[in-house]
């Protein structure tokens, strides 16, 4: 005890002299024998304080505390160590100046615990964080402890409280701006949302109302205080937004208890007003307190709600009576006071609704306002935003508003029943009905269902609902309605009195009570014109007429009034300038006036003011009358639709017509009016299949109909017609127009689009390639032209479409014997003064002689003149018939100029032409034609591109000029770049010619004659594949008509044939140039040439009874000309004629005809003539002629001559290996031994000549085995082989070989030896080639398996063409060789002229 004592004096004194470190040493020692020591514990704490060993410190401390509570030495020295250690520690130190201040306060000390507090607060204002302050601040409240004690010496609670307030309100910003930050990144959380949520937790869990609310308690400041309750209620209010549906109901109470109490107080707060006034539930205004909304106009003068609410309550319709004025007011006051004037108060009302936007009350104010005022489409808007507003309302306070709800929809559905009439029936009436539903005798539903069902024509339900409506409260308007509805029902003489009796009521000045009688009286009207409905009845001034005068000296805007007077005056007075003036009247009152509108539609189409009429009938349409709600019994109008349809047609606005069309069948779908409207806009748009199924409705219909008589019909049949037509079905349009015709014969329009379509149909059977069918369709436009003439003779199309037909035949120029000339002069000749015709004649010589000239037999016999001369008489009198028109002009002259560049193409040029001197005449013709055409209409493209062509060969800057300035006007078109680029290939200019085609190409692909260029661009620059690929492709894309794409295309594939004689399919690659020059023979007759290489075509592909007949007429032609002419060059084309004749008569087996041609060619060309062809050519046909009289003389059995052809081609051709060969053959056939051994040398030098030459090898081969020369056989058959095994044999050349070769095997091999050596020779070449049949073909023969057959068959079928070159009959042995009956069947398909097939059959 004693050291314990010793001890804490050592300790006392070391403090004392500020040496820490022993202090600490003497208070552990005491410790250690006393731990419970509070001075040891205390001293060590402080010594350890000082030695910044502050946890230490603290530990020592709190033992102290711990021993004695009550000790203030422990607890000072802790508040010490905690205000050194700044903000680490705040909250310990919270706990002990609590502690602390309570032992100052139990031992009665004020000054010492109000330090301690004081001391806490500033140190925690200045070192804590918010949370902590405000746990500072609250030991000077009046829920502290220490409060009854200090008061009066700490601040006032309503100061400590505000400061609290402050905290709070950071706080919980910071946290509600934070969580909103963390939570906006999460993956699908939106901002609405994550907003919602947070502001949900905080408020919820927030002690600020309770806070506002002790302010409110503890202030002594009325300011303060109203401004706090001010927060009370925002904040009661905020918290209310974000609380769930569930959790609503309390703390709408409050809100409401908290304004209400403002509003009692008359604090101008908005937020507390405009809830008592927003959030008052009631059907009417009468349910609100008058006086509360006029204290909120005087303390908000310039809120929105307040204009809106004065501009209300100062109208008729306000249910609160206007204030009364103090006697004691000032002049100021008296002015203010002054009612508003009903502009001002729409004005006043319209701005309020505009600052006052989310205000449920000020939009349902208004929208009331409006209906009031009829202006139905501003009521609808401003009550559909206050159900909007509601709802947020709703959603806000989870109030439900019913009454303001039904108060509402009230409002919105009677304005629907009158906007746009009857459109929004059905929107209206559920909204009628739903509110009945839960308010059975609310008078505005059941009197806005009356009056829907009166608009849909169900009056006894609206007596029903309108009766019902009178039960609970008398209503003249209402009275008045149901009486017109028994009218309207039919019973007029009820509807009559009933409305009569309303008329005493109806006396007042008030406007809406005018507006109510001018109906009524109108209504009278009505009944009266209805009861007596006699012509006299009706007339009388003093009925109906009377009533409808009265009803508009009550009301002059009562639009009905003016549509009765109007169908009084047109129907009865018939004075049709009052009718109209009236029927305008009404409907610029009332687009509902539809009866007015339709008069006047018609009598504006009548005269021609589309215009008039499209303003009407879009009035109407816009007006909501024109289609019935769904489920009405009333019909729809489909007039206005039709009106417009017709007025978008006639202004060629063919969608929108197409639109209105359909629009007008939704409604009627039985008019046939518009059925035919809707298929003549979808023809002038080019959607013909829609066109085609239109019409056919229209007939189905008019078929259908018993009202109609079949002569009405012919106009749908017509169009009908017209549809076929543009769709290429010219059979069925030609039915149409002469089923229109038997109806109607004298059809001018009718007649003329036959004739076209006649025109049209030749025009397309020429691009397909019907040439019969074109000159058919042709002369039969003659005739349909013929008959237009007996009517009318002064028709530019009659004329033109008559030239076209006319032109048609120098496109098939092997019809034109069946051209109709008399017809034709008799046309050219009827009502018409002939010097018409002497147009131009002086430079084409067609004139009036030309017609006089038709009859005579030298020109009939010149039948393509005939035709084209017609042509151009054709199109002069349509220029004579068209003086009066520039533009038609300006296309006749055009069609001329065509016609006489045609016909300087087809007259002009030519071996045979008769008409040489005069070449030029109708092309300097066709350049007048289109200058003419120019100068009348200057921007036309087409008449640019044709004087272009036409001067291409006479003035090749000006048809430069001509082209540019064509493409200037229309830079799309291929077929100016084409003839640009001709034009360029004409002078040499390939670079530029390239880019023309190229242009071209861009422009349309499908374009032939871009192509066709390009391939002869390529053609002359040496590129042959190139221009071959063109020229094919030219074809392919061409229509029949294209002349010129035929022969370069024939050419091309010619030249390719005799460029590759070794070709794998020359049959197939001669059938289409021939086929495109079998229609060439028939467009042009004359042309030699083509002829003649069609007969080479004919040859190739083994039609030999045409090509003889092809070149019998060549060789007559170029006979003719020669001895026109004499010329060297036909001389040498008749030559070369008579050679391939001989040559193809040669394969058709006449043998005499075939030398005698042979021998008569070689004759002509025994010399070679000036002019003629190059030498080359000469040699080989000469050739030809040699080897044919050879070949003919042997099968005539004239051996002698044979040789001799023979010999002299071998002179001619230079020893020619071929010729050799077949003059070995002849040689061997002869079978003398002279003639043999002779036949042995020239094939031994033809093969020193020309080693390796597989006719040569495999012809001594054959003499070889005949000779048995082994040493010879030996020769050929290492040749043979040599030649098998490198390849590059045809299929013929292939089997040849190895039937050598099997020949060879036989004859070296010994009897019993032979059959192996020629399976030997089989097997090897089917290991040459197993690809083709030969070799199978053999193993089949020497076997007497299946499959080698089967596998030959296999092989054979991949050769045939156009896969190979294998032929009909070697492919008919290949099924034969299997023995199958199917494939004998297949045998004889294939080959039915060969005996395999049968053989194996039978």
């Amino acid at each position: 005890m004693s050291s314990t004592k010793a001890a804490l004096k050592a300790a006392k004194a070391a403090i004392d002299t500020k040496n820490f470190e022993e202090v600490a040493v003497q208070a552990r020692k005491v410790l250690e024998s006393d731990p419970d020591n509070y001075h040891a514990n205390v001293f060590l704490g402080l010594a350890l304080d000082k030695q910044d060993m502050n946890d230490e410190s603290e530990r020592a401390y709190n033992a102290a505390t711990k021993i004695k509570e009550n000790e203030t030495l422990a607890w000072q020295g802790l508040i010490t160590l905690y205000e050194k250690q700044a903000g680490r520690k705040v909250d310990e130190y919270h706990k002990a100046a609590l502690h602390l201040a309570e032992l100052f306060m139990k031992g009665d000390d004020k000054t010492r615990c109000q330090t301690v507090v004081d001391k806490y607060v500033g140190f925690a204002k200045k070192h804590g964080t918010r949370t902590q302050q405000k746990h500072a601040l609250e030991l000077m409240l009046p829920t502290s402890s220490l409060y009854s004690y200090l008061e009066g010496r700490v601040p006032n609670p309503a100061y400590t409280y505000a400061k609290i307030v402050e905290i709070v309100e950071a706080n919980e910003t910071e946290r509600i701006n934070k969580e909103i930050g963390e939570r906006r990144t999460r993956l699908g959380a939106k901002l609405g949302h994550v907003t919602l949520e947070v502001k949900r937790e905080v408020l919820e869990n927030s002690t600020l109302e309770h806070l506002y609310s002790c302010i409110i308690d503890w202030t002594n400041d009325d300011d303060v205080r109203r401004l706090y309750e001010e927060k009370v209620l925002q904040r009661a209010y905020d918290t209310l937004a974000v609380l769930p549906s569930q959790k609503k109901a309390d703390k709408c109470l409050q809100v409401q208890k908290l304004a209400e109490g403002l509003v009692i107080l008359k604090h101008p707060f908005a937020l507390a007003w405009k809830i008592a006034i927003e959030w008052k539930d009631a059907e009417s205004l009468e349910g609100w307190d008058g006086g509360v909304l006029r204290e909120y106009i005087t303390h908000f003068p310039e809120d929105g709600l307040s204009k809106v609410l004065k501009g209300y309550m100062a109208s008729e319709i306000s249910p609160f009576p206007s204030p009364s004025i103090p006697a004691d007011t000032d002049e100021d006051q008296d002015d203010s006071a002054e009612p508003l004037t009903a502009e001002d108060r729409l004005l006043l009302m319209t701005e309020g609704v505009e600052e006052s936007s989310r205000s449920s009350m000020a939009n349902r104010l208004v929208g009331e306002y409006f209906l009031h005022l009829e202006e139905y489409s501003s009521a609808i808007e401003f009550a559909k935003r206050a159900l909007d507003l509601l709802a947020a309302e709703s959603q806000i306070s989870g109030l439900k508003f019913q009454n303001n709800l039904d108060a509402v929809n009230i409002i919105l559905a009677t304005a629907l029943v009158q906007y746009q009439s009857p459109r929004n029936h059905p929107e209206a009436r559920m909204l009628f009905e739903s509110i009945l539903e839960r308010k059975p005798v609310d008078t505005s539903a059941l009197i806005g269902i009356g009056l829907i069902l009166e608009e849909e024509e169900e009056y006894t339900g609206a007596i029903d609902f309108l009766t019902r409506a009178l039960k609970h409260g008398p209503d003249i308007k209402v009275k008045a309605e149901a009486a017109w509805c028994k009218a309207l029902r039919g019973d007029y003489q009820t509807g009559l009195e009933e409305l009569e009796s309303c008329l005493p009521d109806l006396r007042e000045s008030d406007t809406r009570v005018k507006d109510l009688k001018s109906q009524t009286l109108y209504r009278i009207g009505v009944c009266i014109w209805n009861l007596d409905t006699t012509k006299s009845g009706r007339k009388d001034r003093s009925g109906a007429y009377a009533r409808f005068l009265s009803s508009l000296h009550a009301n002059l805007n009562y639009a009905p009034a003016y549509t009765s007077l109007g169908i009084y005056y047109a129907d009865y007075a018939k004075d049709k300038k009052r009718a109209r003036k009236c029927f305008q009247k009404a409907f610029e009152l009332s687009a509902s006036e539809v009866e007015a509108a339709e008069r006047l539609a018609k009598a504006f189409a009548d005269q021609g003011e589309w215009d008039l009429v499209e303003v009407v009938a879009q009035r109407v349409i816009e007006s909501g009358k024109v289609r019935p709600p769904p489920g009405s019994k009333k019909k729809g109008l489909s007039w206005p639709f039709a009106a417009l349809g017709v007025v978008q047609l006639n202004s060629q606005e063919y969608s929108k017509s197409i639109v209105s069309f359909q629009s007008a069948l939704r409604i009627a779908p039985e008019d046939i009016h518009c059925w035919i409207g809707l298929g003549e806009s979808y023809h002038n748009s080019g959607r013909y299949i829609a066109a085609t199924r239109a019409f056919e409705q229209v007939q189905k219909r008019e078929a259908a109909s018993k009202d109609i008589d079949l002569r009405d019909t012919w106009f749908s049949r017509y169009m009908l017609a017209n549809v076929k037509r543009e769709l290429g079905e010219f059979e069925e349009a030609v039915k149409g127009y002469e089923d229109v015709l038997a109806i109607r014969p004298a059809e001018f329009g009718v007649s003329i689009a036959l004739l076209q379509t006649y025109v049209e149909s030749a025009w397309r059977n020429i691009e397909l390639g019907f040439f019969g069918r074109a000159a058919s369709s042709a002369t039969q436009a003659i005739y349909v032209a013929k008959s237009i003439t007996e009517q009318r003779t002064g028709a530019f199309n009659l004329w033109k479409g008559l030239g076209d037909a006319c032109v048609m035949f120098s496109y098939v120029e092997t019809y034109t014997a069946d051209f109709p000339v008399e017809l034709l002069q008799s046309m050219l000749e009827y009502e018409i003064d002939q010097e018409a015709y002497d147009l131009l004649a002086n430079i084409d010589d067609v004139g009036r002689d030309a017609i006089q000239s038709m009859s005579s037999e030298e020109t009939r016999s010149r039948s393509l003149v005939l035709c084209l001369h017609a042509a151009i008489l054709s199109h002069k009198r349509a220029i004579y018939v068209c003086a009066n028109d520039i533009h038609a002009q300006a296309v006749a002259w055009y069609n001329l100029g065509w016609t006489e560049y045609k016909a300087h193409m087809c007259l002009s040029g030519g071996p045979t032409s008769q008409y040489r001197s005069k070449q030029l005449r109708y092309l300097k013709t066709s350049v007048q034609c289109f200058k003419r055409a120019i100068e009348l209409e200057a921007s036309n493209s087409d008449f640019w591109n044709s004087l272009g062509v036409v001067t291409m060969q006479l003035n090749p800057k000006v048809s430069q000029h001509a082209l540019v300035r064509s493409l200037y006007l229309n830079d799309k078109s291929a077929r100016v770049w084409t003839n640009l680029g001709t034009l360029y290939l004409l002078q040499d200019d390939h670079q530029l010619a390239n880019e023309a085609f190229t242009r071209a190409q861009s422009a349309d692909p499908e374009y032939a004659h871009a192509w066709l260029g390009q391939g002869i661009l390529a053609h002359l620059l040496g590129e042959v594949k190139e221009s071959e690929s063109l020229f094919t492709h030219a074809f392919e894309i061409a229509d029949s008509s294209s002349i010129i794409t035929k022969r370069q295309y024939a050419l091309s594939a010619f030249d390719h044939l005799l460029a590759s004689p070794a070709s794998k399919n020359p049959i197939t690659d001669a059938l289409q140039p021939f086929f495109a020059l079998h229609q060439l023979s028939s467009q042009v007759t004359n042309d030699l040439v083509f002829s003649h290489l069609s007969s080479l075509f004919a040859e190739r592909i083994g039609n030999l009874s045409e090509a003889v007949e092809g070149l019998n007429s060549v060789c007559s032609s170029v006979e003719a000309d020669y001895e026109i002419t004499e010329s060297s060059t036909s001389l040498t084309h008749f030559a070369q004629a008579k050679a391939d004749l001989a040559r193809t008569q040669l394969a058709a087996r006449a043998f005499t005809s075939a030398a005698e041609n042979a021998e008569m060619a070689l004759d002509l060309s025994a010399e070679e003539e000036t002019g003629s062809l190059d030498p080359r050519a000469r040699r080989k046909y000469r050739l030809s002629a040699h080897l044919t009289a050879g070949l003919a003389y042997y099968h005539t059995g004239s051996m002698n001559p044979a040789i001799d052809m023979f010999r002299m081609a071998l002179e001619e051709t230079d020893g020619n290996p071929d010729t050799i060969c077949v003059l070995t053959q002849v040689l061997w056939a002869k079978g003398g031994e002279e003639e043999r051994n002779v036949a042995r040398e020239q094939l031994f030098d033809c093969l020193e000549k020309h080693p390796g030459h597989i006719g040569a090898v495999t012809l001594l081969g054959v003499i070889a085995v005949l000779d048995n020369d082994q040493e010879t056989i030996e020769a050929v058959k290492a040749d043979l082989q040599g030649l098998t095994t490198q390849g590059g044999l045809d299929l013929q050349l292939q089997r040849k070989t190895e039937r050598v070769l099997a020949a060879i095997a036989s004859s070296t091999s010994i009897d019993n030896e032979r059959d192996l050596a020629e399976l030997a020779q089989a097997r090897n070449a089917v290991m040459l080639a197993p690809w083709q049949p030969n070799g199978w073909s053999s193993l089949a023969n020497l076997t007497e398996e299946t499959y080698p057959a089967d596998v030959a068959l296999l092989t054979a079928r991949g050769a045939v063409p156009p896969r190979g070159t294998l032929d009909a009959e070697d492919l008919c042995r290949e099924y034969a060789g299997t023995s199958r009956l199917g494939d004998a069947q297949l045998a004889v398909m294939v080959a039915p002229w060969v005996s395999t097939g049968w053989e194996v059959l039978a």
